[in-house]
């Protein structure tokens, strides 16, 4: 007898909710994490996305629910315990150093030495290959991998940091809001990018507030509202335009198009309103 074969996630989130004294910040939040796919997580300011970045990256431990990785239910202790775990993290706003060549941002707090005892040194070659061929790898052509990263444009620097977390070996990529801050034609760059990490084998979080990204490379879609879900789909079982409603407040949206139309203009017999007496 054959069947579907069922494939284990490589980050489960059942039913997980994180509280703050009586803040709710999340409650009962599924999510699914899959090799190979794009998981996107769409919602406004205050919707419990960074909460739930945080708690996938070992910042927060959740307060309900469960959490499994590779099927194993855990509590994430800190972002080194899940950096172990294969979960990589780029935040929006991104932790390089500016003025440090590109290179050396790449393997910044992993710098590779060679030498031994008081010889040893950074192998500076070794770094700048890599590098360069990583980036090339993921389809990333930087001629200067010695210019400082703070040159590179906001849509550049972010594919140096996919390509670094693809490089040491993360299993699950999370972005946190990749392209807020981009305009379209780096927007595009970015997800071209992003698509270059799940055809790499790895499962993707994608935090975002646009439907339009989100749906562009997308595989599931959970859509959260003030630390809760009101939605969670597959690619199949929605079109953009039912996203772009369901993000921008679906019912919601129609009744305030009701409060904003226009009232019809009052109508005066017999004249120009100005005309009127001044008792009617």
């Amino acid at each position: 007898m054959t069947g579907t074969v069922e494939r284990t996630a490589l980050v489960e989130l059942a039913d997980v909710s994180k509280h703050y004294g009586n803040i709710r910040a999340l409650e009962d939040v599924s999510l699914e994490v899959h090799a190979g796919e794009i998981s996107c997580v769409l919602g406004d300011n205050g919707a419990g996305k960074s909460t739930l970045i945080k708690i996938i990256a070992g910042l927060h431990r959740h307060d309900g629910g469960t959490l499994r990785i590779e099927g194993e239910d855990t509590h994430l202790s800190s972002p080194r315990e899940a950096l172990d775990r294969g979960i990589a993290t780029v935040y929006q706003d991104l932790a390089v150093v500016p003025l440090m060549p590109v290179w050396r941002n790449f393997f910044l707090g992993s710098e590779p030495r060679k030498g031994v005892g008081p010889f040893k040194r950074l192998d500076v070659d070794f770094m700048r290959r890599t590098t360069h061929a990583e980036l090339l790898r993921m389809g990333i052509d930087l001629r200067d991998v010695d210019q400082p990263i703070g040159t590179l444009s906001g849509g550049e620097r972010q594919c140096v940091a996919i390509a670094r977390a693809v490089y040491f070996g993360a299993k699950v990529l999370v972005l946190d809001e990749p392209t807020a801050a981009l305009g379209v034609k780096q927007s595009g760059v970015v997800l071209k990018y992003v698509a270059a990490a799940r055809d790499a084998g790895l499962g993707v979080v994608l935090i975002t507030h646009n439907p339009h990204h989100a749906y562009l490379v997308g595989d599931r879609f959970v859509l959260l509202k003030r630390g809760a879900m009101f939605g969670s789909h597959t690619r199949e079982e929605i079109t953009l335009d039912e996203l772009t409603r369901q993000m921008a407040g679906g019912s919601e949206l129609d009744d305030l198009r009701h409060e904003l139309e226009r009232a019809p203009a009052p109508t005066h017999l017999g004249g120009h309103p100005r005309d009127a007496a001044p008792g009617d």
